[in-house]
């Protein structure tokens, strides 16, 4: 049987200066990592595991099978790599610090909002316009609700959505996604002014998306959801939801590359609440760093979802506030690129004093003590 080998960080210095020692800078971040567990999984068993520090791993890589090798070696340049920023039209989306992405859904039915900007383009832009003044660096613009049960929406009736609302905010000279599965609305929206796809089917719900995406050279956000085209949360059946999450999203990093999409384009998200139970959405977050093995820029989303109100005795939508940003909070923690929020000026806020804590950690403060 197939071995397979991750590499996850495991204990982390808010600075380069760590007691454990040497550090590598995730991602080319503001995160630091100290200690990294060496795994080794043959099918759904765990063979081995191995806690090293920096100056150990290339020994213990070497000493690996060859194949095992390589995916070491690949993984642990992964982890030390500076990601390029994203070109969204006239604007710089650097990723060596976290960004904030503000949700905009044009729908009816989205869990949190839905109805709040549908057909009324004029609210959405007014709502697109504070959110950027409020710190986003890119709105995401949605059509469709993936929320569980909810109703398939014709692509046409899709496209009508979010058309409008994506060529007034790229006029404007916003950084816009499309927040869509289907390859027409995708095309529409991308001549209408989207700068980038986010496709929470990781390009596998239409067999044109991919073709699309590849030829117009955005960038692309591939999100895990288990399911297909009926129900993205059903058949989450994991042996290890981590391990299983990482290789399916190395799977289709790895079928976009082949498609002609450049590596640098390419973003990834674990599909937080989708397919997923409350303890496999908790171990997704608490593991966030391995996913920087993969070499992509990591965009999380979890503001206002269902695992918020579990854990806070079942609090509606609108009142997730307070959880949204512990989670978000927590990703940055974990070196996360880009957070998708609804919650925009209250999760900038949030992000501006952790980077001032985080600056003031590479202060040597030892002659006040």
């Amino acid at each position: 049987m197939v071995q397979k080998l991750y590499i996850r960080p495991i204990a982390f210095a808010e600075s380069p200066q760590s007691e454990e020692g040497e550090t590598v800078r995730l991602a080319g971040g503001l995160v630091y990592a100290s200690r990294f567990a060496l795994l080794v999984r043959e099918g759904a068993r765990l063979v081995s595991r191995r806690r090293l520090s920096v100056p150990e791993m290339a020994d213990a890589l070497t000493a690996l099978p060859d194949a095992l090798a390589r995916e070491g070696e690949a993984q642990w340049a992964a982890l030390r790599q500076v990601h390029a920023p994203l070109q969204c039209g006239p604007r710089t989306i650097r990723l060596d610090q976290p960004q904030v992405m503000g949700i905009l859904n044009v729908t009816p039915d989205s869990f949190s909002d839905g109805g709040k900007f549908l057909d009324k383009p004029d609210a959405a832009i007014e709502h697109a316009s504070a959110m950027l003044e409020a710190g986003a660096a890119i709105i995401d613009v949605g059509g469709e609700s993936t929320r569980p049960g909810a109703a398939a929406v014709w692509e046409g009736d899709e496209a009508k959505r979010v058309v409008p609302v994506i060529e007034r905010l790229a006029a404007s000279g916003a950084a816009v996604s499309i927040d869509s599965r289907r390859s027409t609305v995708i095309e529409a929206a991308l001549a209408a002014g989207a700068h980038i796809v986010n496709d929470v089917s990781a390009l596998r719900h239409d067999p044109r998306s991919i073709e699309i995406v590849a030829r117009s050279g955005v960038p692309v956000v591939l999100m895990h959801a288990p399911g297909g085209a009926d129900d993205l949360h059903a058949d989450g059946a994991y042996a290890d939801v981590v391990l299983d999450v990482f290789d399916d999203l190395r799977e289709r990093r790895d079928a976009a590359l082949a498609a002609g999409i450049a590596r640098e384009k390419i973003l990834l998200d674990p599909g937080i609440g989708f397919g997923k139970t409350l303890a496999e959405n908790l171990a997704l977050i608490n593991a966030l760093p391995l996913f920087h093995a993969l070499g992509q820029p990591i965009l999380f989303g979890a503001s206002r979802k269902r695992m918020i109100g579990a854990l806070s005795n079942e609090a509606p939508a609108h009142q997730r506030m307070g959880g949204s940003l512990a989670v978000a909070l927590k990703a940055i923690d974990a070196g996360a690129q880009i957070v998708r929020v609804h919650d925009v000026a209250e999760t900038a806020q949030a992000f501006r004093i952790w980077r001032g804590l985080r600056d003031a950690a590479l202060t040597d403060f030892s002659q006040m003590i």
